[in-house]
């Protein structure tokens, strides 16, 4: 009979190391809610004071058969305690709720890095929807990383059983059960999220009940089991003291172009033809109507620029927005007005591929255009943000040159810029200069 020592039983406590930075992949169906489950990783990481850096990876298609590849969607978050600049190209941990989303993603994933799977979807069918000849979990494919198989759909139906909710609306909530498991993992508390679950199901306390019940049990999952022998703690990153929010590249860009109108004084008129992934400045610019900004949703392309236009020529700050090929539909437009000295400015937030056709990805691909892609001599000025944060400092800068030389701006931003998110230092008002008109 052999008697174990104490050296070689199961610490008590998980071992806690300290990392300087992390990157963390969700992905799952376009169903599992992982776009949520890491803008709730972001927000708690900029509350505990880290920097951060964010990517969401949304399909191509807007409704692939559940199960897929091209179903598969993801948020890539890093968190820091230095400065950062990027999501980081590859995760050192990868979240797969489902075979598709571990097949697309696992060759991103570097050896020795942590895999986290949802166990309970790795069935005989899911498995021929993601084109795998064998499990995965099975046949020692992945011996390569520190892989943890957690049956979460069937933890989370375990702790909701008594929720009063259907088998459709529980199985909505196994996000959050991973997500608390990776609060755990990391050291993040819970607060943040509990509040917000309040905010978002108010209205209906037996949801909000149930993600709270759910978050809490992936973290009780996290610091009960066995299954994890150390967990990790990130420190604060070094920041400039003041008041900070977690900002998207787009969300930056609406308040920066609201910001300039108030110091030029003129109101903002928005037009612009929705487009994938300059749309959500739109949304963000739709929702501050109280400060005094005119948004059109026009037919087209051609008509947007054109309405900015004649808002420029009646005393407002004509704004118009696109991505990739509606840029090439505006140059004619913006030609003119080289011509009759107007100031506009032109959101250019540059997605993959010369036309539509390519899923939404990031590429600097219209730069040229944006420099040379007119007729003649007409050229314009072009801002380009570094940052998701700096987005908001270019929206100024756009206008304040738009004016001062009574010119085409183009303000050239990116699908990486406007969807991934830093944390902001929000600006005193008062301190930033006047735009003269």
């Amino acid at each position: 009979m052999t008697t174990l020592t104490k050296a070689s039983q199961q610490p008590e406590h998980p071992e806690l190391l300290e990392l300087d930075r992390v990157t963390i992949r969700f992905a799952g169906d376009s169903g599992d809610g992982m776009q949520l489950a890491g803008t709730q990783f972001t927000k708690t990481s900029a509350v505990v004071g880290n920097d951060i850096s964010t990517f969401p990876d949304i399909p191509a298609e807007i409704r692939a058969p559940q199960g897929s590849l091209p179903g598969v969607s993801g948020f890539q978050v890093s968190f820091a305690s230095t400065e950062i600049y990027t999501p980081g190209d590859a995760p050192d941990v990868l979240v797969a709720m489902n075979p598709a989303a571990l097949k697309t993603n696992l060759a991103d994933l570097p050896r020795g890095g942590i895999l986290v799977v949802n166990e309970d979807e790795f069935t005989e069918t899911n498995l021929r929807k993601a084109a795998y000849a064998s499990n995965p979990l099975e046949d020692g494919s992945l011996r390569a990383y520190r892989t943890f198989r957690v049956p979460i759909s069937t933890l989370n139906t375990r702790a909701l059983k008594d929720s009063g909710l259907t088998a459709v609306q529980i199985d909505r909530c196994k996000n959050m059960f991973a997500l608390g498991l990776m609060f755990w993992l990391y050291s993040r508390p819970l607060d943040t999220t509990t509040r917000w679950i309040d905010e978002k199901f108010g209205k209906n306390p037996a949801v909000a009940d149930a993600n709270k019940t759910t978050l809490r049990a992936g973290y009780a999952f996290g610091e009960t089991t066995e299954m994890f022998a150390t967990h990790y703690h990130v420190p604060k990153a070094p920041q400039q003291p003041g008041l900070y929010r977690n900002i998207t590249g787009n969300e930056a860009t609406a308040l920066g172009f609201v910001t300039a109108s108030k110091l030029a004084g003129r109101q903002l008129f928005y037009g612009t033809y929705p487009i994938t992934p300059a749309s959500d400045v739109l949304h963000e610019l739709a929702r501050l109507k109280r400060f005094g900004v005119k948004t059109f949703q026009a037919e087209d392309e051609i008509a947007a620029v054109g309405a900015a236009i004649g808002a420029s020529f009646g005393g407002s700050l004509g704004l118009t927005g696109t991505s990739g090929p509606g840029l090439a539909l505006k140059s004619e437009a913006i030609g003119l007005a080289v011509m009759v000295e107007l100031p506009l400015v032109v959101i250019d937030v540059q997605r993959a591929g010369p036309s539509t056709g390519m899923p939404t990805k990031t590429e600097q691909g219209d730069l040229l255009q944006a420099m040379f892609g007119r007729n003649g001599e007409s050229p314009v000025a072009v801002v380009a943000p570094a940052t998701a944060s700096d987005c908001f400092n270019m929206a100024i800068e756009a206008w304040r040159i738009a004016i001062k030389y009574r010119t085409p701006v183009v303000f050239l931003s990116d699908a990486y810029l406007g969807m991934g998110s830093e944390p902001w230092l929000v600006p005193d008002f008062e301190s930033l200069p006047r735009i003269p008109v």
